[in-house]
């Protein structure tokens, strides 16, 4: 997970001077992440669900130290592991459940709010869920 670290840090430099926004940064990145993961062969259908955790996790803790929004990156990374999630054929409940698990787990490490966490993450599923067509009520 060193490389998300290092390319979320990379992508999130450009917002901190002004330039794209948190959310779909963190989105795209989460997203791709989760995606090349399962496409290198790294983890098999069952821990790629994992792998959306730590995405998200890993995530929290690069975008607090770049000084943006931990709330609107942890929704971005949410949406964007359930993103990653569906587009590799995994269990999107899981993967659901895994990436909150990652952003509250990321976010007390990082001593943040981890109430604050919880929303964001029930916002990014109901954001995935609609940019994937899959039912919020399910997802979130």
């Amino acid at each position: 997970m060193a490389n998300l670290t290092d390319d979320l840090k990379n992508a999130l430099s450009s917002i901190v001077s002004g330039v794209g926004d948190v959310f779909s940064t963190t989105r795209d990145v989460a997203k791709n992440a989760v995606g090349s993961t399962v496409a290198a062969g790294g983890e098999v259908a069952s821990t790629t669900v994992s792998t959306a955790g730590n995405v998200v996790s890993d995530g929290v803790k690069a975008a607090s130290e770049a000084g943006v929004s931990v709330e609107d990156a942890t929704t971005g990374l949410v949406t964007g592991a359930i993103e990653g999630a569906k587009d590799a054929g995994v269990s999107l409940e899981g993967a659901v459940e895994e990436a909150a698990h990652g952003a509250v787990t990321g976010v007390s490490h990082i001593g943040g709010d981890v109430g604050g966490a919880a929303v964001a993450a029930v916002h990014g599923a109901i954001k995935a869920a609609g940019d994937i067509g899959e039912d919020s009520g399910v997802l979130a």
